[in-house]
């Protein structure tokens, strides 16, 4: 008996799609997807210091030194001294990287579009409003996962 694919089954073969979509798209330019995050937050919240990438992208210090000297090298971020902190250094786009993250996107608005396109117009606002609660109910779930984990752990450190 074939069996209907789960909610889950959809979502996840819809994250592989992208997954492999990203990776034909950059492909040869030496972009990962951990890069292509990093530029991501740098076109919506503009030069940011080292510390704030980290906590954005939610990576190591240790790893977005390694991002951000991979893009430098690349030619998508420079460094600059900070205005106020001299201790600081702001990471920038370039303006190469600029234009291109502008077109990436205008890109993201166009298959936003095409995908809302598959969809009846009278029922997107129903399937974005479920995708949204899905979204947020599993960012809970992980959050809780994690908050569980952590403790674990805690527990089993003072035990040693």
């Amino acid at each position: 008996m074939i069996m209907k694919p789960l909610l889950l089954d959809r979502l996840l073969q819809i994250a592989d799609l992208f997954q492999k979509d990203m990776a034909r798209a950059f492909a040869g330019t030496g972009l990962t997807p951990a890069r292509v995050h990093l530029l991501w937050m740098l076109q919506h919240h503009g030069p940011s210091t080292q510390q704030a990438l980290a906590q954005l992208c939610d990576v190591t210090p240790r790893n977005i030194t390694g991002l951000v000297d991979g893009l430098e090298q690349s030619g998508h971020v420079r460094r600059a001294p900070h205005p106020t902190d001299r201790r600081a250094v702001l990471v920038d786009l370039t303006d190469s990287a600029r234009t291109m993250m502008a077109t990436m996107q205008q890109e993201h608005v166009e298959l936003n579009a095409t995908l809302l396109s598959a969809i009846a117009a009278e029922d997107r606002a129903v399937v974005e409003r479920g995708i949204a609660a899905l979204a947020e109910h599993l960012s809970a779930l992980v959050a809780d996962a994690e908050k569980t984990d952590a403790a674990k752990t805690d527990s089993a450190s003072a035990e040693t």
